[in-house]
């Protein structure tokens, strides 16, 4: 998930500006960067947590990582022997949380001009490089045994804390009910089931022809993100009008044990001429384009409340912090 962030090293100091982006989810939750000095929330959740107590803490954990980004990257020029030119530096660290077990664990990777630099074993609690520049900044970071207990106890709790705590703030904004429409270009085009602005994002929808379960002339397309962290999903119907004007065509969408419905009629469908929007998907290509340094926290929740989205039976709700 590197980008490469082009900076000009002539002039470290006046030249090198460091930006702060956090997301949930792949959704941008808030911003900071050295010169504004501010935290600007991107989602109206992050709106509470900037008004609370633990918003001074958490600015000055961007301000501290900063900071030592700027120290880190002069130190890297000098151990490939550079004295100009355009180079990248990057680090992504996180924490992993099993909320079943209670199990956690943390990762700490750096990279340097778009290669592996220098990584953390968490369970070894060591540094490891794969090439020989690294080996001075490695030996220097194993030797440092009291600075090595801070990132376990770090990894081991205070990022899980963070997780949980934006977690939860997140569950009471965006837990809510799927909005079923049913859409359709014009009249010799499929029929379109559209579930959207759901959360979490397990959800089921099926046809039904007379009361039963019709899963012929059906295509149902990928679980979508929505721009403000909930989901949408799409089934195609490919059947004439003739045949649903005869027989009775309904959606059926189940979402966390309650179930939607939408019987497929003239009256009910929403044609191109319908004012409705439906939410643009930001491509993960473009969003890690705005990605210098980041770190991933990740959350494991119950199988069975997403067994329907995850054929492993275990998902994960993620959310990125970075620091660039």
């Amino acid at each position: 998930f590197f980008r490469e962030v082009k900076i000009k090293m002539e002039n470290v100091e006046s030249g090198l500006c460091i930006s702060s982006v956090a997301a949930l989810d792949g959704r941008q939750i808030d911003y900071y960067d050295s010169e504004i000095k501010m935290l600007i929330p991107r989602q109206d959740w992050m709106k509470e947590f900037i008004s609370g107590d633990r918003f001074k803490e958490y600015t000055e954990i961007r301000e501290r990582v900063q900071q030592t980004n700027k120290i880190n990257i002069t130190v890297l020029m000098q151990q490939f022997n550079q004295t100009h030119g355009v180079h990248t530096y990057q680090r992504m660290y996180g924490c992993e949380w099993d909320n079943e077990t209670g199990a956690s664990e943390g990762f700490d990777q750096h990279g340097y001009d778009g290669q592996d630099f220098i990584l953390l074993d968490m369970k070894e609690l060591r540094y490891f490089t794969p090439v020989q520049q690294g080996v001075i900044t490695m030996y220097k970071w194993n030797n440092n045994r009291a600075q090595l207990e801070l990132l376990r106890q770090y990894y081991q709790y205070e990022c899980v804390n963070w997780l949980q705590h934006f977690l939860m703030l997140r569950k009471v904004d965006l837990e809510r009910a799927p909005e079923v429409s049913l859409l359709q270009k014009d009249p010799s085009s499929p029929v379109v089931c559209h579930v959207t602005s759901f959360y979490p994002s397990g959800v089921t929808i099926t046809w039904l022809r007379n009361g039963q379960e019709h899963d012929e002339d059906v295509d149902l397309e990928e679980l979508l993100p929505n721009e403000d962290g909930t989901f949408q999903r799409t089934s195609f119907l490919n059947i004439p009008p003739d045949e649903w004007e005869k027989n009775q065509f309904v959606c059926e969408v189940q979402h966390r044990g309650r179930t939607f419905r939408k019987i497929l009629t003239a009256d009910e469908i929403k044609s191109n001429n319908s004012k409705l929007l439906i939410n643009k998907i930001m491509p993960l290509n473009k969003m890690l384009n705005d990605i210098d340094d980041f770190a991933i926290f990740k959350v494991y929740m119950n199988a069975a409340a997403s067994a329907a989205i995850n054929k492993m039976g275990i998902t994960f709700l993620r959310i990125i912090l970075w620091q660039d």
